[in-house]
């Protein structure tokens, strides 16, 4: 099937480095991201620049992204002021974090659940309010789907509450977050029927975390399930700052071959990709970049599902050492 990877590391990725790369930095690696073929890439987003200064410059990043013929510009906004100041800017899609854990949800946006979902109400009414051509997709990332750090177990029944909550609020989708990489295979596959089950085509993406080497594997999971929209962030950069062990974002690249060698198309280039990979390093010398695919190369089995594509790039020709098992 098609599957839709989502490019969040200008977003969750840069924010959550201690420095802040510049602006056109930022904007040569989303143009490298998009000429690699990702087709939604969330640029950025919309909160109080003294609390992150490295998303102070978000307006202007989507201005530059939305000249980048076919893709989908989104923006994270926590808020109806974010959410105004996103749609202002010309985002296509405004994401909206609200987390199953109170304790979390107080620590990320300093509101209760309750009070996050009667914002995304507000939101979607400012939304409808706006002309038809000035209105941004809502979509809502419910976090800590799959568990706490401070909280320990979520209720799957109240995520799924919760759900139901958010669509009738008027968002256009609702996907799960596996804010703090506590999610299993077995969890992820139910929890992704379980949503589909409850919201029907309002059933959004996935984002998860690769915290405890999970993350190919709750894909693989979501898969299953009929997800088609994954989040991954190049290098591996990011994490919830709010939520503690919460590093280790899905490497692009390793989806990217993971999807592709099961057959499920995603329109990227790899070798493309891999050169955005070298845009992100140069603009943060220094920085920690994960992934295998990166490290090990392409192998010479792989194959693009679609058959009209041919990977003509480098590949490991096989073992390093001769006679090597």
């Amino acid at each position: 099937m098609r599957v839709l990877v989502s490019e969040v590391g200008p977003r969750d990725g840069l924010q959550s480095l201690s420095r802040t790369m510049p602006t056109a930095d930022k904007i040569h690696w989303i143009q490298a991201l998009a000429a690699a073929g990702l087709q939604e890439i969330e640029v950025g987003s919309f909160v109080n620049p003294k609390l992150l200064p490295q998303m102070a410059d978000t307006a202007e990043v989507v201005r530059a992204a939305r000249l980048l013929p076919g893709l989908t510009v989104v923006a994270l906004a926590p808020n109806l002021r974010g959410a105004q100041a996103a749609m202002q800017a010309g985002a296509h899609k405004v994401t909206i974090p609200v987390s199953a854990s109170q304790a979390h949800n107080m620590a990320n946006v300093r509101m209760t659940c309750e009070e996050s979902i009667e914002a995304v109400r507000r939101i979607c009414e400012y939304r409808d309010s706006l002309p038809a051509g000035q209105r941004a997709e809502i979509e809502v990332g419910i976090a800590s789907a799959f568990g706490c750090t401070r909280e320990g177990v979520v209720s799957e029944d109240w995520v799924m509450d919760m759900a139901v909550r958010l669509a009738e609020a008027g968002a256009h989708s609702v996907g799960l977050s596996d804010s703090v990489g506590l999610g299993n295979p077995a969890q992820v596959r139910r929890m992704c029927a379980r949503l589909r089950q409850a919201i029907g085509e309002r059933a959004g993406g996935v984002h998860l975390h690769n915290t405890r080497g999970q993350g190919l594997a709750n894909v693989v999971a979501a898969l299953d399930a009929g997800v088609t929209t994954i989040d991954a962030s190049q290098g591996g950069i990011g994490g919830c700052p709010y939520a503690p062990g919460a590093t280790g974002n899905i490497v692009t690249e390793d989806l990217v071959y993971l999807l592709e060698s099961m057959g499920h198309d995603t329109g990227i280039d790899i070798e493309a990709l891999l050169r955005a990979r070298q845009v992100l390093a140069q603009a943060l010398p220094g920085e920690a970049l994960y992934g295998h695919v990166p490290d090990a190369g392409v192998g010479p089995a792989f194959r693009y599902a679609d058959p009209a594509r041919v990977y003509a790039g480098p590949v490991v020709a096989g073992c390093a050492m001769e006679g090597a098992v």
